[in-house]
C-alpha cells in the first residue's frame, strides 16, 4: 500500500507542476521604441565616507536634481531639490562622451582607510556606468572632472 500512495503522489505532484509550468506566461521584453540606446537617463555623483562618516549625494536626470548631505556621527541630514531645464540637461550630457566611457577605469575603495570615496553613476536604457574613485585615471577623468564643475555650478553652495 505504501508504493500506491507514493506513486499517487508522484502523479499527483507532476500534474500540479506540469500545470505550473505552462500556465506561466512568459514574458516580453520591454521595448524602447525610439529610445536612443546612448542616451543618458540620470546621472549621480556621491562623496561618502570619512571618519564621521560623512556623505554628499547628487542625481540628476532630465527634469530634476536633487542633492542630499550629512553625517552620520552627528545625525545631521538636509536635502534640496530643485527643477532642471532642458538646457541645463543637454549642458551637463554634452560633456559626456559616450564611447570613451568603457575606457574609465575605477581604483579601489578609500573607506576602508577613512578615506572618501567618489562614485560616479551614469545611466542610459541599456547600460549603467559606474566609476569609484577613478580621478586617479588621469587620462580618461576630464569629462567627469567637467561634468562635475558643472554640477556644482547648478547647487547651492552647501551641497558642492
Amino acid at each position: 500500500m505504501p508504493t500506491t500512495k507514493n506513486t499517487h503522489l508522484k502523479i499527483l505532484f507532476s500534474i500540479f507542476l506540469l500545470s505550473a509550468f505552462f500556465s506561466c506566461n512568459k514574458k516580453e521584453p520591454a521595448q524602447t521604441v525610439g529610445t536612443d540606446p546612448h542616451e543618458i537617463t540620470s546621472i549621480s555623483l556621491s562623496h561618502i565616507g570619512g571618519t564621521l562618516g560623512n556623505y554628499r549625494i547628487i542625481k540628476v536626470s532630465k527634469n530634476s536634481i536633487s542633492a542630499e548631505k550629512g553625517a552620520t556621527s552627528n545625525q545631521t541630514h538636509k536635502k534640496w531639490d530643485s527643477a532642471v531645464s532642458d538646457n541645463t540637461w543637454k549642458q551637463l550630457t554634452s560633456s559626456i562622451h559616450m564611447v570613451d566611457l568603457d575606457h574609465i577605469k575605477s581604483s579601489p575603495s578609500q573607506q576602508s582607510v577613512d578615506g572618501i570615496d567618489e562614485t560616479f553613476q551614469i545611466r542610459t536604457p541599456k547600460k549603467s556606468h559606474i566609476y569609484v574613485n577613478s580621478y586617479v585615471d588621469t587620462v580618461h577623468y576630464r569629462q567627469l572632472q567637467q561634468l562635475k564643475e558643472q554640477l556644482y555650478t547648478i547647487l547651492p553652495k552647501e551641497y558642492r
